[in-house]
């Protein structure tokens, strides 16, 4: 059993690569001065295997495992994780997240950190699973409110052969306001911090220690991402506030980063790699004997060889959902897209025709005025055929329950306002709508021509500022999670109605008889782009 102190030194038995062997790569990272120094040789390289984001794409395992098995007599090996695995599809959303445990726990790995998503149930959920992971967890930014003292260790010392590698682990401090509940007791009251203004000082304070304590080379697991936020801290930015990091691996956005060098503080390149998402490709992170730092992405399509143990829990695990996942709930005529065709995510940019269903669903199950869906929340596209429950699962993967508020017009308008100033770039907090119709100046970000369904008259009218109004969205969306937290204190008219997956297969099931049809071929018109 591995254990789970940052203090821990033991090795690791197996080394993982596709169907290449050893450390070879293209990209070379310039040797340090500690490398050029070293004395001894290591008598075998160190290959990491990393992957982020893999949002519960439960068939890829098996090959990362296989991967790592391929060339386990020539390299010490490690498997690593930045995030991002309890939640995002059917496996995890009917088992709370044990169901993907139990597979990462035969994959066996060396150390993880938390993703945004790892919050989803709550930390004490949370907490939970990763206890029975048996699996070290670093996160040097999440804090016990109550005492100051990390929930996690700030760093993972594991050895191989004759070198040690810290893992450091860090998580977006995003996840404090798309993720809030989860740190608030049933009061409202913070339980858990997520230190956000003080993040480049914790990793480089975890950095000094793990180098006291004899660490050879240090490795960062971000969860992190490239793209700038409302915090201000983002992966570039880390390595240019820090020195003594050796190689990111990071997430959160989703990227296919092969292999870039940003600068830290004193000028030395480092290396920083991002998987993009489901497992399509396991990152091959390799420091050869001299201590040369390469990098690869191998593409899971690539790789023919699995792990047999870890096959057979998925596969058990598969079978257990196979009752609940194949129930059938309908048909549809056509696709339910989120992506646009270059496969970007369009329902985190402009209306799409799942987000229109979806909305419609919020709206007409809880009888409000409007419905709405944060496009983050809308996670998988939906083939033309048959509708079973796991597709419906697979496209509304989370634990969310519909409630419903009242709110006045003006903070209708205002929500919608500050959850289009992303654009151009893909937003989660993009709104998919129903009830409501209006029109964006993307390159202002303004939103105008803001019209409700009339239900007596069935048509839209303008919005009235002052007017109340319903609207059916998610428990996430309304605890300061989702709509830039719009909604956080809005008066509360309707709780915990059902999971946001139930209201649409009501709908489908009793409001559509069963089949999806031609009106939702297309987005209907509901948001328009238009130029000033």
């Amino acid at each position: 059993m591995k254990s789970i102190f940052h203090y821990s030194l033991l090795a690791a038995g197996l080394i993982s690569a596709a169907t290449l062997t050893g450390c070879k790569s293209s990209s070379k990272a310039p040797k340090t001065p500690e490398k050029q120094a070293v004395v001894r040789t290591q008598d075998k390289s160190i290959v990491i295997l990393y992957e982020n984001d893999v949002h519960c794409a439960i068939d890829n395992y098996a090959k990362l495992a296989g991967l790592r098995d391929a060339v386990a007599d020539t390299a010490y090996a490690a498997v690593v994780s930045s995030g991002d695995y309890l939640q995002g599809g059917t496996a995890g959303a009917i088992s709370k997240g044990k169901y993907i445990v139990d597979i990462m726990k035969s994959v066996e790995y060396d150390a993880v950190t938390l993703g945004n998503h790892e919050f989803d149930y709550k930390v004490p959920q949370m907490m939970s699973l990763l206890n029975y992971l048996a699996a070290p967890v670093t996160c040097v930014n999440l804090k016990d409110k109550k005492t100051g003292q990390n929930v996690y260790m700030p760093f993972v010392l594991r050895k191989y052969g004759i070198k040690t590698v810290a893992y450091i682990g860090v998580t977006t401090p995003t996840a404090r306001y798309t993720e809030e509940y989860a740190f608030l007791d049933k009061d409202g009251n913070e339980i858990y911090e997520l230190s956000e203004k003080n993040v480049y000082e914790l990793v480089q304070k975890a950095v000094d220690k793990a180098r006291s304590l004899g660490a050879n080379y240090v490795i960062l697991l971000s969860h992190v991402g490239e793209d700038d936020n409302n915090t201000h801290v983002e992966s570039h930015g880390l390595i240019a506030n820090t020195i003594g990091i050796d190689a990111v691996l990071d997430g959160h956005t989703h990227s296919v980063v092969p292999t870039q060098y940003v600068a830290d503080k004193a000028g030395r390149k480092v290396l920083i790699s991002q998987t993009g998402t489901k497992l399509a490709n396991v990152g091959k992170l390799c420091i050869s004997k001299n201590g040369v730092i390469t990098n690869e992405l191998v593409p899971i399509s690539s790789i023919t060889r699995e792990n047999a143990v870890v096959r057979h829990t998925t596969d058990s695990i598969k079978a257990l959902a196979q009752n609940f996942t194949s129930k059938h709930v309908g048909t549809t005529d056509y696709k339910l897209r989120i992506l646009d065709d270059k496969g970007n995510q369009q329902i985190r940019l402009a209306e799409t025709n799942a987000g229109d269903l979806v909305a419609d669903a919020f709206r007409i199950i809880v009888g409000s005025n409007i419905g709405m869906t944060n496009g983050g929340g809308v996670r998988s596209e939906v083939n033309a055929g048959e509708l079973k429950m796991g597709d419906i699962i697979d496209l509304l993967p989370y634990d969310n329950y519909l409630y419903e508020v009242e709110v006045e017009g003006s903070t209708i308008a205002l929500l919608l306002t500050k959850c289009i100033q992303g654009l151009p770039l893909e937003d989660g907090d993009f709104p998919q709508v129903s009830g409501i119709t209006f029109d964006i100046d993307a390159a202002a970000h303004q939103v105008s021509n803001i019209k409700i369904l009339d239900p007596a008259t069935n048509k839209y009218e303008p919005i009235k500022m002052n007017g109340l109004y319903t609207i059916a969205t998610t428990d996430y969306c309304i605890t300061g999670g989702g709509f830039r937290g719009v909604l956080k204190d809005s008066k509360v008219t309707k709780t915990g109605l059902m999971i946001y997956s139930e209201a649409l297969v009501e709908y489908i099931s009793n409001n559509l008889n069963g089949h999806v049809g031609k009106e939702y071929a297309e987005p209907q018109g509901r948001i328009k782009f238009i130029k000033k």
